[in-house]
């Protein structure tokens, strides 16, 4: 699983601030690194460095085998914060798509019915 980090003209993209970001998303998409070829991560600070609620956005798109990408954004007071709520909603995001699938690739069709399955049962 490839992990590639963008940032914003206002966010300066230092390697402590990609270890970070590279930590929580493998913690948070650990059990699906297999079917996950690439993760973009683009940061931003929507409010050009004046401080303002929730204007650090966290946006990241996964790249799955064979499956069109996925994205989730989130939005927060920090960086750190951001960053967090869209790997939560990502794994929330995987989990439900895959285990969909994975349902019903498991799960094995029902026998036909035979003919003794559609007659009416006698009375006693």
């Amino acid at each position: 699983m490839k992990i590639q980090l963008n940032t914003d003209a206002n966010i300066h993209g230092t390697e402590a601030l990609a270890a970070r970001v590279n930590a929580t998303i493998e913690q948070a998409l650990d059990h699906f690194k297999d079917q996950i070829t690439r993760v973009e991560v683009h940061l931003s600070d929507e409010s050009h460095g004046k401080t303002g609620l929730h204007d650090h956005r966290c946006m990241l798109e996964v790249r799955l085998e064979g499956l069109q990408p996925l994205a989730v954004t989130e939005h927060a007071e920090t960086l750190d914060q951001a960053v967090d709520g869209a790997a939560q909603k990502l794994e929330n995001l995987l989990d439900t798509k895959l285990g969909r699938m994975n349902d019903r690739r498991g799960k094995k069709p029902l026998p036909p019915l035979s003919e003794t399955d559609l007659e009416p049962e006698a009375e006693q």
